[in-house]
């Protein structure tokens, strides 16, 4: 099934889901090693494998939200109270900006630190400011601050899947499982 049903989301929805969650987890893994890591090549090494994944997650992040715009969401469950369907959709919104805002602040401070780059050795990413110390301090400050609150956001959206399959037990974790995973 390629595209979303009322019931389920399409396989380049569950890919898109799947592939970006890995990515943004291996991200914060990255971003964090890289910025604890004392000075030496394996700093620089992280950073640049930080720097290539989220480029890569930018491209991802848009071309998910054609396909979004294309195939509109499966239904949300009948009995969700209004504040909850609020939250779910607050929510969503919230990790699409985040999505976007993490790889451009990050773009801002490369620029602005005035580092030459190549987004996995092979396309150059130009500037997008120009070098100034203090601003690529305040973007960077910025940039955490995204990504301490994505964090917290991704916990949120964790639990709240969690919530649905084992508590309210219905089918809103399921249908976003690849394979044979199917709502019924």
């Amino acid at each position: 099934m390629l595209r979303n049903t009322a019931d389920s989301w399409g396989a380049p929805a569950k890919w898109f889901h799947w592939v970006m969650a890995a990515l943004i987890l291996a991200q914060i893994t990255l971003g964090v090693m890289a910025a604890s890591w004392r000075l030496s090549p394996t700093k620089i090494e992280l950073f640049f494998w930080h720097k290539s994944t989220g480029a890569l997650i930018l491209v991802l992040v848009v071309l998910r939200l054609v396909w979004r715009l294309a195939n509109p969401a499966p239904a949300l469950p009948s009995g969700m109270p209004a504040w909850e369907r609020a939250a779910a959709r607050s929510s969503h919104l919230l990790l699409y900006l985040l999505m976007i805002a993490l790889p451009i602040t990050g773009w801002i401070v490369n620029s602005a630190s005035n580092i030459p780059f190549r987004i996995f050795w092979l396309v150059p990413l130009p500037a997008i400011v120009a070098p100034d110390k203090s601003t690529a301090d305040l973007v960077a400050l910025v940039h955490r601050g995204l990504a301490a609150l994505l964090a917290l956001v991704l916990v949120a959206h964790i639990g709240a899947a969690l919530r649905h399959h084992f508590v309210k037990r219905n089918t809103v974790l399921i249908r976003m499982l690849p394979g044979a995973w199917r709502a019924p």
